[in-house]
């Protein structure tokens, strides 16, 4: 500042003072006027420097930070499923296995026993049922035959039905030529009687009475014939009647053989089914027998990592025990199960729902940070959200899906995931070490107004964002916040900016 003024009194005055000896005595009142007068209006009135950074705003994508633990894709426990004495081991602890590789042996002898005593119940039930099957023909045969014999007796019993009606109807002819010959008779022998008196009066001649006496015997001869017919109808009819008697009787033995033909072959009929029955169960005995000598003979179920087994070679197992011989687990990806409050998630609803937030897409997408703090270098896609709201603690389940190739991420590590809310737009963000509490606790910082005076402003922040806050209000695009100098603040002091420190790039939250 001194040399400031020096080198301004030089310019501005006369040549002619600076040649005369005034020059030096000028020179040194002035400077002790000027110090002396710029003490007072620094201790009057101090100019505080400030170093300041202008709110700019910005596009933020949110996420929410949830503990969860990391749990295999898949998970196999390697059980027995019968009993027996563990032979062998075919795996290396902590080995890459894949599905279908034999991992114990179990002793197959009693269930190779088991399998050939299957078979034969196999065999002897196939035998049966071909011994079934024949009896079954044989029945069918003999209802074949029951059924031509009883066709045969019908129709014999129709052939007597028509000899009786035939002989009833003979007999009816021979009945009426009976009839007919006794009524010839009567009036020959009536004539005869006549013709004999009036032979004995001589009015006729004996020819006349001959002829007369001739065709009466001849009547008689033919009633004498008419009755022989009437007999032998009768006979004929008898016989007739007979005959139907044996032909119903015929069909009835027709009918009784071919009811026991058909109840036979219904007997037939259901050995053969029981008989078939019986192959099937023993198909099936042997389909388990095999089943169960398959069981002899571990194998994986899933691809993946094999941990150590739990039961020693010669050891006993038995099937469905509580303890696994041995874990598989596919870990090339994992799933991370995180809780998250619903109070949060209603939060989130309403923020979408005013326009506060914004969905840009990639909902799905999430994000891990290890153990370690460190992020974790693949990211995941959230796969569904529990329905269900643990009553005891208010939160429900989200399920992630993150790849695992260099088998980074364990079964049962603790992550943190980061899970995208959704896109603020304009977001203005504040570096943290500008932000002070007041007595109440609520945020301020200090901003430089346009008569370059510093004022305090009370903020309301919404979440940290590494180094920095979010605001939610209390600051606008443009405003300069202090950032440096705060020591010797307060509110209404005049500030003077010195160059601002850049306040970095706050499109984008940092990971």
């Amino acid at each position: 500042m001194k040399e400031k003024t020096m080198l301004c009194l030089t310019r501005s005055l006369p040549q002619y003072f600076i040649k005369t000896g005034l020059f030096a005595t000028l020179l040194v009142g002035t400077l002790l006027f000027v110090s002396c007068k710029q003490e007072q209006q620094e201790q009057s009135d101090p100019v505080i420097p400030v170093s300041t950074v202008t709110m700019k705003t910005g596009t933020v994508t949110l996420y929410s930070e949830l503990p969860g633990r990391v749990s295999a894709l898949l998970l196999a426990e390697i059980r027995p499923q019968v009993n027996g004495i563990l032979l062998k081991r075919h795996f290396i602890e902590g080995a890459e296995v894949k599905e279908g590789d034999l991992l114990y042996e179990i002793d197959p002898a009693p269930y190779q026993a088991a399998v050939a005593n299957a078979e034969a119940a196999v065999s002897l039930a196939k035998a049966q049922q071909a011994g079934a099957r024949a009896n079954s023909s044989r029945a069918n045969a003999g209802l074949v035959n029951a059924e031509s014999l009883l066709k045969v007796a019908e129709a014999g019993l129709e052939s007597s039905r028509a000899t009786v009606t035939a002989a009833e109807t003979a007999l009816a002819a021979a009945i009426a030529g009976l009839d007919s010959a006794q009524a010839n008779v009567e009036p020959l022998l009536l004539r005869q009687e006549r013709f004999k008196e009036l032979l004995e009066s001589k009015a006729i001649s004996q020819q006349d009475y001959d002829d007369v006496d001739a065709a009466c015997r001849k009547a008689q001869a033919a009633i004498t014939v008419s009755q022989a017919r009437v007999d032998g109808a009768k006979a004929d009819l008898a016989r007739a009647e007979a005959g139907l008697k044996v032909a119903i009787a015929e069909v009835d033995r027709a009918k009784a053989g071919l009811v026991a033909s058909q109840a036979e072959l219904e007997a037939a009929a259901a050995g053969e089914e029981s008989a078939k029955a019986a192959v099937q169960s023993a198909t099936a005995g042997l389909a388990a027998a095999r089943i169960n000598l398959d069981y002899t003979r571990i194998t994986a179920p899933i691809s993946g990592r094999i941990g150590k087994s739990n039961i020693t070679v010669g050891a006993l197992v038995s099937a469905h025990q509580p303890v696994p011989l041995a874990r598989i687990q596919q870990i090339d990806k994992v799933y991370v199960d995180v809780p998250q409050a619903t109070a949060d998630m209603l939060k989130l609803q309403r923020r979408l729902q005013d326009g506060r937030l914004s969905h840009n897409g990639t909902q799905h997408v999430v994000k891990l940070n290890l153990e370690d703090g460190k992020p974790y270098s693949q990211n995941g896609s959230l796969q569904f959200k529990d329905i269900s709201v643990d009553p005891s603690t208010g939160t429900y389940n989200l399920r992630m899906q993150f790849p695992n190739p260099d088998r980074i991420l364990l079964p049962g590590m603790f992550v943190r995931a980061l899970i995208e809310e959704g896109v603020k737009e304009e977001a203005i963000l504040l570096p943290q070490s500008c932000v002070s509490r007041d007595a109440r606790g609520n945020p301020t910082v200090f901003v430089v107004d346009s008569d370059e005076t510093a004022q305090v402003r009370s903020l309301t922040l919404d979440r940290g964002i590494q180094d920095k806050w979010l605001v939610s209000s209390g600051l606008s695009a443009g405003d300069r916040v202090i950032i440096e100098g705060l020591q010797r603040l307060r509110p209404g002091l005049k500030v003077r900016e010195t160059p601002a420190i850049a306040p970095g790039n706050n499109s984008k939250q940092l990971d």
